[in-house]
């Protein structure tokens, strides 16, 4: 699908802006050049100007919407006054620029935009050697001299060409620079967008993977044990009265599988609780005092990084050490890899009466909008699981601040079923 590209209202309400100010602007020129008699006596009268600057800047307010139009309108206007004299030679010049440009940074049809801009261009230019030509013959002939190739006018009139080289060639120039950032930026949108829904199918892939299994450890673990104290139990309610040594055995074979079950139900739940499912036990034994070990790693990686505790420790669950743990972990990785050059990071662990909180704060790069993300997203959903809240805020002098808190209160259940669990 070829690129095409669509103004936006704040884009529109500018050009209406930019062609009242050129309007202004051309009623100014057009007082001043008559005060300083710019055409001497073959100037027009004043309200010519007046009219010539309604014609030039209006169409400026719609350059967006009809670039070719109004390119050919101020075209003309701007011809016009230049040849009859009318006293205002500025703004004109300004409006003659601005439409060039837009019909190269804005016109979709690239064919139409290019012949529109050429017919201008060779149009004017012509016309200016034309005239040229006219008024070295008229010097010429009022010196009584032949026009040389090197007369003083002369000289001055290929000053005035290159000058209008380079004008109109700033004007083709830079409009066709524009499209063409425009349409790399839209090509980038496009592969970002792609690789967003890659990365959304990615990771409901990855979640497929996990139910599955997950479904497989539960199975292995839940129902192999469940089913044989089930068989188990029938077999001892059998022989409960008549052979009681027997019934005695088999409920202690009920006993020794509930005790396998519940280890293997309990490695299980560690493997769930790390990320990645890596089945260490360092990974439930991460405590707050460890992001210490974060910080220096941070800033032996090129991120200068301090580390504070506010307030008196207090032991928090496993889970809960966990979660901040990862948190913060997340949080100085996206700072190593977002916040750019010269950057740097504080890392602060706070206790107080209500709860504990861990918050990272980096400078860099300034951060206009927050872009929801998986890590963001992992963050959000680790404090959740805590019980907390998380906070994640643009500075006003650059970087990010990442806050999260857990209320003590709420982690106490959490804090009972890891003692039975450990």
């Amino acid at each position: 699908m070829p690129f095409t590209r669509t103004p936006t209202e704040r884009e529109l309400r500018g050009d209406v802006v930019l062609a009242a100010v050129l309007f202004v602007g051309a009623v100014l020129s057009a007082a001043l050049s008559s005060i300083a008699e710019v055409y001497g006596d073959e100037a027009q009268e004043l309200w010519t100007a007046l009219v010539y600057a309604v014609v030039v800047s209006a169409p400026l307010a719609v350059r967006r919407r009809l670039p070719g139009v109004v390119a050919v309108v101020v075209a003309l206007a701007y011809f016009t006054a230049v040849t009859l004299r009318i006293p205002e030679i500025y703004v004109g010049n300004i409006a003659m620029f601005v439409a060039l440009y837009t019909v190269g940074a804005w016109m979709n049809d690239r064919r139409k935009a290019l012949i529109v801009r050429v017919s201008i261009i060779v149009g004017m230019f012509v016309w200016l050697i034309i005239t040229m030509y006219r008024d070295a013959i008229t010097e010429a002939d009022k010196a009584d001299i032949a026009a040389g190739l090197f007369s003083p006018y002369v000289a001055l009139m290929l000053i005035q060409l290159l000058l209008n080289a380079l004008y109109f060639g700033g004007a083709y120039y830079f409009g066709e620079r524009s499209w063409l950032a425009a349409s790399q930026r839209a090509v980038l949108e496009e592969r970002t967008a792609e690789l967003e829904r890659e990365r959304e199918v990615t990771a409901a892939q990855a979640v497929a993977l996990d139910r599955v299994r997950i479904a497989r450890e539960l199975h292995d673990v839940v129902a192999h044990h469940v089913s044989v104290m089930g068989v188990q139990a029938g077999a001892a309610r059998l022989v409960l009265d008549s052979d009681p040594a027997q019934s005695a055995q088999i409920l202690s074979g009920i006993e020794a599988s509930a005790r396998d079950a519940i280890s293997e139900l309990r490695q299980l739940l560690e493997t769930l609780r790390t990320p990645g499912g890596e089945t260490t036990d360092a990974a439930s034994t991460v405590t707050l005092d460890d992001i210490r070990e974060l910080a220096e790693a941070s800033d032996e990686a090129g991120l200068p990084t301090d580390y504070t505790v506010v307030g008196e420790p207090v032991p928090v669950p496993s889970l809960v050490a966990v979660n901040l743990y990862r948190i913060a972990q997340e949080s100085l990785t996206n700072a190593r890899r977002h916040a750019g050059a010269g950057a740097t990071a504080d890392v602060r662990v706070r206790y107080d009466d209500d709860g504990v909180e861990v918050e990272i704060v980096n400078t860099g790069r300034t951060v206009s909008q927050l872009r929801p993300g998986l890590g963001q997203l992992g963050m959000r959903e680790r404090a959740a699981a805590s019980g907390g809240t998380l906070e994640v805020t643009p500075r006003s002098g650059g970087g990010l601040r990442v806050r999260a808190r857990v209320p003590l209160s709420a982690t106490a259940p959490s804090r009972a079923s890891a003692g039975v669990a450990s």
